[in-house]
């Protein structure tokens, strides 16, 4: 059996020092006795008598009272401690200590309340609390809070450590020789019921600020007959007065096809609860779906803001509606952006003034500068190079320099880049990052084309060096967006961004030429993201292609230009054969292939093939490259595969996304696709 370790109690401190003062003043009586023993040693002997004497009786009365002054003072003590524990045990605020295990020790009255019946104070914390994890336990001095509602209540809960012996060392009557830590960890619960009520209240009672526009306003009443005409516009009116007031909320006409709102935030959630159901609304004032009006639903908010401050978070939204290609809702929440709707393709663009008013915007923007550069996205595909090589035969034109940034070239783009390099008005034209972070300065600019997210760009540090900045592109805009583009074109309903800039080049400047291998460069931008015609071609993207072929494009070297090796058809072939049918409308397949140079592009490919089959409704592709999962996201008009990569951190078109993810297997990103598709289905979204 082994010995428990004894508690050595002695007075310390202030305390031994009081009890000490005897022998003190023996000692100054002894000092005190040598210079009297030297005038008069009858005197000095004497004193010494009475020191002897003085000595003995403070020995005595130490030696007899000391027992009974600690036993006081520690009895002083016990009651004091017994006191405080009494504080604790009725104090209001639930407290009680538990092990690193996370077994309950003791708990005070007001937490016995808290937990009810006396079992369940006998088990461990976790056990009642299901928030509560070992992992959460606190370390040292730190204070961990936790969050969370029992019995329909909420708490907030404080753990901190308690070290015991730390707290013997400060008591100056006991001397501890080895206290130790003893592993217990309090726990305070502070009941937020109220304040939690209180601030919901105030936060449902919160006005947002909406802005409501029109999309295709203009559009439809044009082709209308006398009587819609009429009537059309008095029923726009009503339907939004009607969605708004019965919810609570004002709403404003400002014109003809613009409006705005405001509302409490409670309104807000009963619109999200049925999905802005004022969408589906508007668009059955038509008959046809492709004459249908839309509308760009945009909604700021932040907590405790001005109601400035909303209505520009407000404006900040319908820019992103209105890049997005309308139809949809935005509701920004302060950082946070949320996307309702978003699911009708674009209507066809029917005029150029658009196009014509960017451009000659960008010709000024171009002639106040004197190097340009221009760059796309990552791995770059053909829409990237030639809308690139686009906007480089205009800034050649107007005598400035130019320079492509080009950081990796696939073998899908490689032939193209051999008849561009052959060119002398090419020669070191394309340029990697790195060189044009050190080529920049204040009187360059920077034209971003196929691509409106600074983190996919080839060279993302140039935009934050560069302040002069131009986007260029088709895709839908996301919540990252370029920051301080002073020219930002963003058309959704264009095929690509080849289209775009090759209906923007005879507006720069009527005089312009265009060699052939540019032109080529740019058809097959526009080949390859509408799938040779049979993707997103409107009226505009054939315009824009006969204007290429006026300009000398060749579409026989155009086809010879895209054709794959045969390691890619292979590739393709495998992938297609090794498709995977999901609920019987999604093909999932994976690209395996490690030795080709442009896997991504080969699985974009593979994933259009594949929506041939018949009865696929969508395909998805999955490419590991890079340290990514790429997803190659494809389908015809039944399923809008934008939505769906959305909520994975892509985007893209209805018909034509993607997205890249991080820290996951292949196998991982095919069940989040899943997992995805199974949770929007049961919503109701696709």
């Amino acid at each position: 059996m082994s010995k428990s370790r004894k508690m050595a109690i002695k007075p310390k401190g202030e305390l031994n020092s009081y009890l000490s003062w005897p022998v003190y003043v023996a000692v100054l009586l002894l000092v005190m006795t040598i210079p009297i023993f030297m005038v008069s040693h009858e005197a000095g002997a004497l004193l010494i008598a009475f020191d002897l004497v003085y000595i003995i009786i403070a020995v005595l009365l130490y030696t007899a009272k000391r027992t009974r002054i600690l036993k006081s003072m520690v009895d002083f003590a016990t009651n004091f401690s017994s006191v405080q524990k009494s504080l604790l045990r009725e104090l209001s605020v639930p407290y009680g200590l538990i092990d690193e295990s996370g077994k309950i020790i003791w708990i005070n009255a007001k937490m016995k309340e808290i937990l009810g019946k006396e079992k369940e104070q006998k088990k461990s914390i976790m056990a009642i609390f299901e928030s509560i994890r070992k992992e959460n336990l606190p370390n040292d001095e730190e204070i961990k809070e936790i969050y969370l509602t029992f019995n329909e209540r909420d708490y907030r809960i404080e753990l901190k450590r308690v070290n015991v012996g730390a707290i013997a060392q400060d008591l100056d009557i006991i001397d501890e020789d080895s206290a130790s830590n003893s592993g217990l960890v309090a726990m305070y619960m502070f009941d937020t019921t109220d304040y939690n009520t209180a601030t919901r209240e105030l936060q449902e009672a919160q006005m947002v600020c909406a802005l409501i526009n029109i999309d295709n306003y203009e559009d439809i009443m044009n082709n209308s007959n006398d009587a819609d005409l009429a009537l059309r516009p008095g029923m726009i009116d009503g339907i939004i007065n009607k969605y708004i007031t019965s919810r609570g909320g004002i709403v404003k006409k400002l014109e003809k096809d613009k409006y705005f709102a405001t509302f409490t935030y409670s309104a807000l959630d009963a619109m999200k609860s049925d999905k802005f159901s004022l969408l589906s609304e508007i668009r059955k004032l038509t008959d046809t779906e492709e004459s249908s009006f839309t509308i760009s639903f945009a909604i700021g908010t932040k907590p405790n803001a001005e109601y400035t401050d909303a209505f520009e978070l407000a404006k900040s939204a319908m820019d992103l509606a209105l890049g997005r290609g309308g139809d949809q809702v935005v509701v920004k929440d302060n950082e946070k952006v949320i996307y309702f709707g978003g699911k009708s393709q674009q209507m066809d663009r029917n005029t150029k003034v658009k196009a014509r008013m960017k451009a000659r915007a960008l010709r000024e923007i171009l002639n106040s500068k004197d190097h340009i550069f221009i760059m796309g996205h990552k791995l770059s595909d053909m829409d990237a190079v030639g809308s690139a090589v686009g906007i480089a035969c205009a800034v050649r034109h107007l005598g400035k320099k130019v320079n492509i940034i080009l950081n990796d070239i696939t073998s899908s783009v490689q032939p193209m880049m051999d008849r561009l390099n052959a060119l002398p008005e090419y020669e070191g034209v394309f340029i990697n990052g790195n060189t044009a972070l050190s080529l920049v300065d204040a009187n360059s600019a920077v034209v971003v084309v196929d691509v409106n997210r600074p983190s996919y760009t080839e060279c993302q540090e140039i935009l934050d060096k560069c302040r002069t900045i131009v986007v260029i592109d088709h895709h839908r805009s996301s919540d990252e967006q370029v920051e301080g583009a002073i020219l930002s074109y963003v058309e959704p309903s264009a095929s690509s961004a080849s289209e775009m800039v090759a209906e923007m080049l005879p507006y720069i400047d009527n005089a312009l030429k265009v060699k052939p291998a540019e032109a080529e460069a740019m058809y097959a931008g526009i080949l390859i993201d509408t799938n040779y015609f049979n993707n997103k071609a409107g009226v505009r993207t054939f315009e824009a292609s006969a204007y290429l072929r006026r300009m000398g494009a060749d579409i026989v070297r155009v086809r010879k230009i895209l054709r794959n090796d045969l390691m890619e058809s292979m590739a393709k072939a495998e992938i297609i054969s090794n498709m995977e049918i999901y609920k019987t409308v999604f093909a999932f397949s994976k690209n395996k292939q490690e030795e080709i140079q442009s896997p991504t592009i080969v699985a974009a490919q593979a994933a259009n093939d594949m929506l041939d089959i018949r009865g696929i409704r969508a395909s998805f592709v999955f490419t590991e490259y890079d340290g990514k999962i790429f997803i190659s996201a494809r389908s015809i008009d039944e399923v809008n595969v934008q939505v769906i990569m959305e909520r994975l951190g892509g985007g893209g078109h209805m018909s034509v996304a993607g997205a890249q993810l991080e820290g996951c297997t292949m196998d991982d990103a095919i069940a989040k696709v899943k997992e995805t598709l199974d949770t929007m289905l049961e919503e109701g979204d696709l």
